[in-house]
């Protein structure tokens, strides 16, 4: 018992190609569809993952830098603390020398021991002042040079961040 029975089997089976037939030309304008969507997704994708990579060693690297520089700031602190604690030692060293000649000078000579002495603990006071100063501005030197290095490296972070912004939206504009 046929349902339709004005269609012959010739026909319905015409009728059934030319389903198939469009049935198979949606499938395949869906198939370029999605290949076309995924065409213009993935160099933005690519991109976006490139740039990421590129922020992330340019981050790596500015960290480096700045702890690079933070640990000779350190060394250099610690060298120029080194460098005025011996200053203040040997002047304090001077000084008791002077003063015990002082001590041991006969009663008629203090005076002129204690003048003598005088102008040895100035000299050492100033010797030590000297020192310090030097380490001080040593310290200072890098201290410089440290903040120069970690700003030319936030500056180079910044540039790699600017490029892989351009980068992204130029793909994304293709």
């Amino acid at each position: 018992m046929n349902i339709l029975p004005a269609f012959s089997q010739n026909n319905l089976n015409h009728l059934k190609g030319h389903i198939m037939n469009k049935l198979l030309a949606a499938l395949i304008a869906t198939v370029f569809a999605t290949a076309a969507i995924a065409q213009t997704t993935t160099p933005v994708a690519n991109a976006q993952n490139s740039a990421q990579k590129d922020v992330n060693k340019a981050v790596n690297k500015e960290a480096k830098v700045a702890a690079d520089a933070n640990e000779d700031v350190a060394k250099a602190q610690a060298k120029a603390d080194e460098k005025k604690a011996d200053a203040h030692n040997k002047a304090a060293k001077t000084k008791a020398k002077a003063h015990d000649n002082v001590v041991d000078a006969d009663p008629e000579d203090k005076l002129k021991a204690q003048a003598k002495a005088d102008k040895k603990d100035a000299k050492a006071d100033a010797k030590a002042h000297k020192a310090s100063v030097k380490a001080d501005e040593k310290l200072a030197k890098e201290k410089v040079e440290a903040n120069a290095d970690k700003a030319v490296a936030a500056t180079k972070t910044a540039e790699v961040k600017a490029k892989a912004d351009a980068d992204v939206k130029a793909a994304a504009a293709k």
